[in-house]
Parts: C-alpha cells; sequence; structure tokens
C-alpha cells in the first residue's frame, strides 16, 4: 500500500494525488485504505517516515562500523545517500520535491533533516570542533540535497561518481589549514 501511495504521490502531489488511485495501484479498496493508514494526509505522513527511515538507514549502514578516516567515511556516507536517490526516486521526489512546499509536513521534514546534519556531523568530529561541525553537516546536507534533485531528473548519474566529486568539494573545505 505505502509503495503505491509514494508512486502516486511522487506523480501527482499530495494534493494531486487521489486515495482512490491509491488504493487501485495497491490492489485493494479505498475503505480499506482508510482502514489502515487513516486521512490521505496519515497516508502522505506514513510514506515521509518510511522513506526517511529506508534513507536514514541506508546512511547509518554506510557510515557507522569500522574505523576509517572522515573523508572516507564521508565519501561511503554520500554514496549511500546518491545510491538511495538514485533507486528510490519516488521515494526522494516525496520526501523533498512533493512534501518540501507542504506547510503540514514542515514539522516532519524538519525533524529528518536535523538528524541527517547529526550523522554528517559526526563524520567530521575528528576534523575540528563541534561547532565547525555542525556547519560543516548543514552545508553537505544542502548539497547534497541538491544534487540530489538533479539524479532525479538523470537517470545517467552515476552515484559513485557524484559521492566523490562531492566528497572532493567539500573536503578542501574542511581539511585542517596547513
Amino acid at each position: 500500500m505505502l509503495d503505491a501511495a509514494v508512486a502516486v504521490f511522487s506523480r501527482r502531489g499530495y494534493h494531486g494525488a487521489s486515495v482512490d488511485e491509491i488504493a487501485e495501484g495497491a490492489g485493494i479498496s479505498k475503505p480499506m485504505v482508510y482502514a489502515y493508514l487513516g486521512t490521505k494526509e496519515e497516508l502522505f505522513e506514513a510514506c515521509l517516515y518510511r522513506e526517511g527511515a529506508r534513507l536514514m538507514e541506508a546512511l547509518v549502514a554506510a557510515t557507522v562500523g569500522e574505523e576509517i578516516t572522515p573523508e572516507k567515511r564521508l565519501r561511503q556516507g554520500l554514496r549511500a545517500f546518491f545510491g538511495f536517490v538514485a533507486s528510490h526516486r519516488d521515494g526522494w521526489t516525496v520526501l523533498y520535491q512533493q512534501a518540501r512546499g507542504q506547510e503540514r509536513f514542515a514539522g516532519v521534514l524538519s525533524q529528518m533533516r536535523v538528524r541527517m546534519v547529526e550523522i554528517v556531523a559526526g563524520m567530521f568530529t575528528e576534523s575540528g570542533g563541534a561547532d565547525e561541525a555542525v556547519t560543516a553537516g548543514y552545508a553537505v546536507v544542502g548539497a547534497a540535497e541538491a544534487l540530489a534533485d538533479w539524479v532525479v531528473d538523470h537517470p545517467e548519474a552515476d552515484p559513485d561518481v557524484l559521492a566523490t566529486r562531492l566528497t572532493n568539494v567539500i573536503w578542501l573545505g574542511v581539511a585542517p589549514s596547513r
């Protein structure tokens, strides 16, 4: 049901999507959609939470564990991020392109963004102080979000290449002065 909802919300946006179309795509009745997930707003929020959780899981899986340099951790995190966007274009579209302009979902998106910044800032703690790491976290997340929007429209884009390019650009700015 959530897969069908994400596909419809991605194509039509929150306001343009109908529960009828979502139910049809899921192969269930409209009353079943309401019974399981409630209103269209609750269904959209469920999509946001699921896609956000998938994205966070990919980031954490790529950046936690083995002892590696912060630069390599950043590259792995960006690969996971762009890989998620490339393989879940509808999910990214719902998360950031469709929900972004909807005031009622601003809190959900803000929470996800803060969590992403925390993950990224953790990658930089070996390179500088906490303030510098948070600043870098916001800069990386903003740059990655902008590139992710581009990836959605360019299926030929290689997530590994983008991750390497963005890491190289960012790393020049956070590397300790010599």
